[in-house]
């Protein structure tokens, strides 16, 4: 099997699945650029460039994937040669979207298309198809939102690597470093520690952690600062981990450590809600009702968590309105934080896994404000 990817059973699996979902909801078929959909259904790293590359999967029949000659060698290291998924390739001056039209059985279809699709190939398309197609999402959600154990194992190792970063992140908290410095130790971390590549790094320090976007900057850390770090990559075979812990470089004022205190029982308070049934609006709530009866409401400026995959943000979002009861299989993050601007900040972020009877985290390093001692 390729490093990068699952068995070809698991995409036959995935194929089949889209298809039948395809057909329920009514449509032709889907037709899939290159992205993380198409990562999730064939295993495929391909690029979208300006010449087209789809996966087409008819409602019913075999895939095909349309692909320009000279990419060819971008379908290797995918399952789509195993899986037998017809090749219809195409040269310049051919018209791909032909072939995609031939692929889906010859007269008008309608369909839908992967949310990725750049708009230099969705009107050409829509042109051919003879009608404008919707969007995948609503097929390929259930499907990539219920991870397999092949998902589920992939994003335990994920959580364990970014864990092993986290515990040596102190190291290189040191006042006079920059928050620069701290990220380049830490991207150097994230791939010793068995990452294939690094996905985001945010390294906020004093009045940076209060903006939840911050990245780093060249702000020197000075004794005294409360310290957000929120770091993730990806771990082959391209999942995610997403963690965040908070740092205090030395100890706390009172206000500081009871406002954090807090901080923790709101997210274990979400922690604690999360099992099959449960809405992801329910589990927000959970976080949210324990900050604004403590008078910190105001401050907790964003959802509590967001599903997570081969893409880092992908649904479920644990968010008031989205009513959508768990599942077990289920991936996603529970990161409350509060943010006191042009002060502090914090932030607790565990990645979870919904079980039969509640949460599994993939993530295990302690939830406390971690107290780096400064000299």
């Amino acid at each position: 099997m390729d490093s990068h990817r699952f068995d070809a059973e698991v995409y036959a699996r995935r194929l089949a699945a889209a298809a039948a979902a395809t057909a329920q909801a009514g449509l032709d078929g889907l037709v899939i650029t290159p992205g993380y959909d198409l990562r999730y259904l064939s295993g495929s790293r391909a690029q979208t460039f300006e010449r087209l590359t789809a996966l087409v999967v008819p409602a019913s029949g075999e895939p095909t994937v349309v692909v320009p000659r000279l990419e060819l060698a971008s379908l290797k290291g995918s399952a789509m040669t195993e899986l037998g998924v017809a090749v219809r390739d195409w040269v310049d001056g051919d018209d791909p979207y032909q072939l995609v039209l031939g692929a889906l059985g010859g007269g008008p279809a309608a369909i839908a298309v992967t949310d990725s699709m750049p708009a230099l190939h969705l009107l050409p398309l829509a042109g051919v198809l003879g009608v404008l197609p919707v969007l995948a999402t609503d097929i390929l959600r259930s499907l990539r939102m219920v991870k397999e154990e092949c998902e589920i194992d992939a994003l335990r190792k994920a959580g364990s690597a970014i864990d092993r970063v986290h515990a040596r992140v102190p190291e290189f908290l040191i006042p006079g470093r920059t928050e620069a410095d701290v990220a380049a130790d830490i991207a150097e971390a994230i791939v010793a520690e068995g990452h294939s590549d690094v996905s985001f790094i945010i390294v906020g320090s004093g009045p940076h952690g209060a903006d939840p976007h911050h990245s780093y900057s060249d702000r020197e850390l000075q004794a005294g600062d409360i310290v957000v770090v929120d770091i993730g990559g990806a771990y082959e075979p391209g999942y995610h981990s997403d963690s965040t812990r908070t740092y205090s470089l030395g100890e706390p004022d009172a206000v500081v450590a009871q406002q954090y205190s807090l901080l923790q029982q709101a997210q274990q308070a979400a922690l604690e809600a999360v099992r099959p049934g449960v809405t992801a609006e329910q589990v927000d709530a959970a976080a949210r009702d324990v900050l604004t009866s403590a008078g910190l409401g105001e401050y907790f400026v964003h959802r509590t968590g967001h599903g997570i995959g081969l893409s880092v943000h992908e649904e479920p979002y644990i968010v008031k309105g989205n009513d959508l009861p768990l599942t077990a299989g289920m991936a996603f993050s529970i990161e409350p934080g509060i943010y006191f601007p042009g002060s502090w900040g914090a932030r607790i972020e565990d990645i979870v896994i919904v079980t039969e009877d509640g949460a599994l985290p993939v993530n295990n390093r302690p939830h406390e404000l971690v107290v780096v001692p400064v000299s």
